[in-house]
């Protein structure tokens, strides 16, 4: 009996010990686990709050899809609600950025997925609007599972009872990076789809034209063919983007079963072979009419590029696509009220209506083919948006999407409200500088360094997000650096100051030196008796002392300063410290020392939280 029991215990542990070992890359479905808003995740990380870091990639572009559901029915209504670009949402489903769509439609959102601390997560943050929302609708309803109740109470300080209407509450999307197996087959993207009834792996693997067994490895699936459950999530391996016209009519309102008759089988096949046929002769015709609509459209935009365009300038530009508009001057003209000066925001730039849109026109005259090449063929919520250009007497215009707040370097020197200047916006203005950067330097086939962060060139909109503007110096990554060195005093890296050196890093030193602004409120360049100083120099030497704590709290910005409502001032020397120490890491003089953009930004996601934390207790 002993032996019996032994033998069987071994073969037992070999075929235990031979079966394949769960990959780094493989994700665990959450199943009805996301339902309960009471899970832990003290143990290690759990499916029931998002999908867990792999280790491998700290940050990628992921895929979301969403169903429109009023009021989030358009790219633009989408794209607020999860913080991504509307024209790149609008481009990814082939639709307009106001277009309404049918309840129920399929639309894919655009991501970038970062690993903070146990999970993948894409931000984005919601205002909560009434007592009858709790964590559960805001994750199961208004997100349809693309997050959930238990990483909506672990990321915000607030008390599930107690959550107060115009509350702004911060969510972590769904969402993961491919694994290093992943990738070497092929797969470039994880779409994170949401399930609903009547769905299979088996026939989402089929519509998304990819392996049932791809997906089940991707979700920890044991078959082929698991239970899944409506309103949960898995992830979706593909290897190029999805074709939103294709899958939108698969994925859109599903139609209830209808009760069929069997008496006449061979009329109801008659039927389906016609309307089968039908078909596909007015998708034929259909088929021909847009590559008749499509051909007629490349050749008109490419008679106005002559036309309006000069020919050696046209060379230059060439492969930016459709996306880019011509203007004609007499329109520029009349959208500046001929460029008036009630009109100028800076000395070449002004604002006017154009075409129903709000815009930023600048005036200029040097070469802007680089610019307009890098802008025309980029699209990152905080990268600026470019509209269009124009010529005119050897002057070029390039159309801009109007920026509402202006720079930040204005903005820091204002007297606005205490809400404005808060620990809250300025981390997430940080964050977006940095996400903008991190998607230059990581995420462009050429990736580019910009070589001219600085306050001047971060632009602010009304709700305080933050793009990066001012391409005219950027280059792409690896090339060698030629001609004299330009930028702005105070943000220059070392290296390329000394040596013209080129790389990542100078944007990396660059930032922090923006992030010491945020900071403090100062300038990168301080005045004093006539004698200039460095604010980077200054600051960094200062919180270096043996008094860290102390002086850390005394840089930082009066108007931050955070009072607790029985009136005392909350200590946020350690919250100071943080970031001064961040600062400090992306201004190491060495560059081989200094953190990448990828690293920053996973900082300030986990130093973010904190920050909602105290400022939770400030008073206006």
């Amino acid at each position: 009996m002993y032996m019996i029991i032994s033998k069987n215990l071994i073969t037992f542990l070999i075929i235990l010990a031979s079966s394949p070992s769960r990959s780094n890359g493989q994700q665990q479905y959450s199943g009805n686990s996301v339902m309960n808003c009471e899970a832990s995740d003290e143990t290690g990380p759990s499916p029931a709050f998002l999908y867990s870091c792999n280790d491998e990639r700290p940050s990628c572009k992921a895929i979301l899809m969403f169903r429109t559901q009023p009021p989030y029915s358009s790219a633009s209504s989408i794209a607020n609600l999860t913080s991504s670009d509307p024209q790149e949402l609008a481009r990814l489903n082939n639709i307009t950025a106001s277009e309404i769509l049918p309840p129920d439609s399929a639309v894919f959102v655009p991501a970038t997925c970062s690993c903070l601390g146990k999970y993948y997560q894409a931000n984005t943050s919601y205002v909560y609007k009434s007592t009858n929302e709790t964590y559960f609708t805001i994750a199961n309803q208004t997100y349809q599972g693309l997050t959930s109740c238990n990483a909506l109470k672990h990321q915000n300080p607030y008390n599930k009872l107690k959550l107060i209407p115009s509350t702004n509450l911060r969510v972590p999307l769904r969402c993961a990076c491919p694994s290093q197996e992943q990738i070497s087959n092929g797969t470039k993207f994880l779409l994170t789809f949401l399930l609903t009834w009547h769905d299979s792996v088996a026939n989402i693997s089929k519509k998304f034209n990819v392996s049932a067994k791809s997906v089940a490895t991707a979700n920890g699936f044991a078959t082929e063919d698991p239970i899944v459950y409506p309103f949960t999530t898995i992830l979706i391996p593909l290897q190029t983007e999805p074709q939103a016209s294709k899958l939108r009519w698969f994925f859109s309102t599903s139609f209830p079963y209808a009760a069929v008759s069997h008496t006449k089988p061979f009329r109801w096949i008659s039927v389906g072979v016609g309307a089968g046929a039908a078909l596909v002769v007015f998708c034929f015709l259909a088929l021909l009419g847009f590559m008749h609509f499509r051909r007629v459209r490349a050749a008109r935009f490419s008679r106005e590029m002559k036309e309006r365009l000069p020919e050696h300038f046209l060379d230059k530009v060439v492969g930016i696509g459709e996306s880019l508009k011509i203007y004609k001057y007499e329109e520029l003209e009349a959208a500046t009220d001929n460029f008036s000066p009630q009109r100028r925001l800076s000395e070449s730039i002004y604002h006017g209506i154009l075409r129903g849109n709000r815009v930023a026109v600048k005036k200029t005259s040097r070469d802007i083919s680089k610019e307009i090449k890098i802008l025309g063929n980029l699209n990152h919520f905080n990268l600026i948006n470019l509209y269009g250009v124009c010529e005119h007497h050897e002057v070029f215009y390039l159309v801009y999407e109007y920026m509402e707040e202006g720079s930040l370097k204005n903005w820091l020197c204002r007297e606005t409200s205490a809400f404005a200047h808060s620990w809250n916006h300025r981390i997430l203005i940080a964050l977006d500088v940095a996400n903008g950067l991190d998607y230059l330097h990581n995420c462009t086939s050429p990736a580019y360094v910009h070589k001219d962060i600085n306050s001047c060139n971060i632009l602010l909109n009304r709700e305080l997000r933050a793009k990066i503007t001012n391409f005219s110096l950027a280059g792409e990554n690896g090339k060698s650096h030629t001609g004299s060195v330009v930028g702005e005093k105070g943000y220059m890296a070392p290296e390329y100051v000394e040596a013209g050196e080129v790389s990542p890093k100078i944007d990396v030193y660059a930032f922090g030196v923006v992030l010491l602004e945020l900071i403090t409120g100062r300038e990168a360049v301080l005045v004093k008796d006539g004698e200039e100083s460095l604010l980077s120099e200054v600051v960094i030497s200062a919180a270096d002392g043996t008094h860290m704590a102390d002086d850390a709290n005394a840089l930082v910005d009066p108007r931050l300063h955070v009072k607790h409502p029985l009136g005392f001032a909350i200590d946020q020397s350690e919250l100071a410290l943080r970031l001064l120490k961040l600062c400090a890491a992306c201004l190491a003089p060495q560059p081989t020392t200094r953190l990448s953009m990828g690293e920053v930004v996973n900082a300030l996601m986990k130093i973010q939280p904190d920050v909602y934390n105290s400022q939770s207790f400030s008073i206006e």
